[in-house]
């Protein structure tokens, strides 16, 4: 290896060795026990989808049960259905045109802010994130504290303890939600690790180290011990009606 390339990779190298995790709420520590077999679906349970494209990932959560649960909106996502939740750096979200080859540095060599998107709507989930891979699964309406618990640790607090939001969402009519200073994102603290935490504070049995591609989560999460299930992929153009 050259001294060039040493020097270049030398803040990757130094920040993978870092913990991978973003910190965790003490109280989303108590997570429910993680499950050994996919849980049917009944009155006790809520559909979780996990959304998924080459690089990045994120989740749908019934918005009325997060809130049920401890989760503190946004004042601007109102009552909807459903949520669509990622989390990733602030720049690459605020921006709208593509990073730069200095910004990409940054936000992958360096602690960069990040934010957290919330999406609100109302429709089929297949059919408003057709763009993306949808697999869907159900987890107990228990492990809803845990999960709300840690989403509002990702989230830096106005005066009144709402989310503090700093822009319009990629798309919809959602925000994007400042996230704490110690919340930064860095190789190999990236996006899909947050939707592994937020997963495992739900019970799913998720390695966050074998994530950290969309495909590696997606692979965990398809296991018979998960057991989500694909309903939508738009590279198959292959549809699964499940609800």
């Amino acid at each position: 290896m050259s001294l060039f390339r040493f020097v270049s990779l030398l803040p990757v190298i130094l920040l993978a060795s870092c913990t991978l995790h973003l910190p965790v709420p003490e109280v989303s520590r108590q997570r429910v026990e993680t499950r050994s077999m996919p849980v049917a679906a009944s009155a006790d349970t809520v559909p979780i989808y996990l959304l998924s494209d080459n690089l990045h990932t994120g989740l749908v959560f019934d918005l009325k049960w997060l809130v049920e649960s401890g989760y503190v909106k946004p004042h601007e996502t109102g009552d909807h259905k459903w949520v669509n939740m990622s989390w990733g750096e602030e720049t690459a979200y605020v921006q709208e045109r593509w990073l730069n080859p200095y910004q990409v540095f940054r936000a992958l060599c360096t602690p960069s802010p990040s934010v957290m998107e919330i999406i609100p709507f109302d429709w089929k989930v297949e059919q408003v994130c057709h763009h993306q891979k949808v697999l869907i699964a159900d987890v107990p309406r228990s492990a809803g504290p845990a999960l709300a618990a840690f989403l509002n640790g990702c989230a830096a607090k106005r005066a009144d303890g709402t989310p503090e939001t700093i822009a319009p969402s990629s798309w919809g009519n959602g925000r994007l939600i400042r996230c704490p200073k110690n919340y930064s994102y860095y190789f190999p603290r990236i996006c899909n690790v947050w939707t592994a935490q937020s997963l495992q504070s739900c019970g799913y049995s998720i390695k966050t180290r074998s994530a950290l591609s969309a495909s590696g989560l997606v692979r965990q999460a398809s296991s018979p011990q998960n057991g989500f299930v694909k309903i939508w992929d738009p590279a198959t153009d292959e549809s699964k009606v499940v609800r």
